[in-house]
């Protein structure tokens, strides 16, 4: 068999593999918010949804790498996880999820890692879109200023979380996103996460940028 065949073979069952996986923790978590009466998470699993077509979409146009689609794929893991696991109960008896988790006071949330982890994913995604727009492809190189468009696009997509959990405390009756504070450490972690993600563009080399893979 040819290596590019085999290389192609490698790679679709890569795409199904992963596929796979998404599908089936979007099953379980979806049906473990459902029987445990939680429309906060209903609604955050319709979104998601949304966003999973609308990578598969942008995905047809811009190639993410292999390595980008399975952080994407794993962030989607940890913040389903994060809102359906139960993880004890607060002081009053009310139960809490894994989002509240905090194993020692002075170390951040586990909403806040998922949130750094989840817009260094979309700042990497960010900047392979930005690569791909640009012709002739790959002659985008990781400079200051499209590394900060990358960065910032990563912000923006987390203005539009908070958003989005803002419009669940305006639907929902009750709902454990938080207050203003919590909405604070939130774009501080999203911050976070897209430097983190800024640095490793500007310091991998632009083959390892588009390694085969995609």
């Amino acid at each position: 068999m040819p290596r590019s065949l085999n290389i192609t073979t490698r790679i679709n069952g890569h795409y199904v593999v992963l596929g796979l996986f998404v599908a089936l923790y979007m099953t379980v978590f979806s049906g473990m918010a459902f029987a445990a009466g939680n429309l906060e998470f209903l609604m955050y699993a319709g979104t998601m949804v949304l966003f999973i077509g609308l990578v598969a979409w942008m995905h047809r146009r811009v190639g993410f790498s292999m390595l980008t689609l399975s952080l994407l794929a794993a962030w989607g893991f940890v913040h389903m996880a994060g809102g359906t696991v139960n993880v004890g109960a607060d002081d009053d008896g009310v139960a809490l999820v894994l989002y509240s988790f905090r194993p020692f006071e002075q170390l951040p949330k586990y909403d806040q890692v998922v949130h750094t982890f989840g817009f260094f994913c979309a700042t990497l995604a960010a900047w392979e879109a930005l690569r791909a727009a640009v012709r002739p492809l790959g002659t985008l190189r990781p400079t200051f200023g499209p590394i900060s468009a990358a960065v910032l696009i990563g912000l923006g997509l987390g203005a539009l979380n908070e958003l989005i959990e803002f419009a669940a405390t305006e639907i929902l009756p009750d709902t454990n996103v938080g207050g203003y504070r919590n909405t604070g450490w939130d774009l501080v972690s999203n911050t976070i996460g897209a430097l983190a993600a800024g640095l490793l563009i500007r310091f991998r080399t632009p083959s390892e940028l588009n390694a085969e893979g995609r």
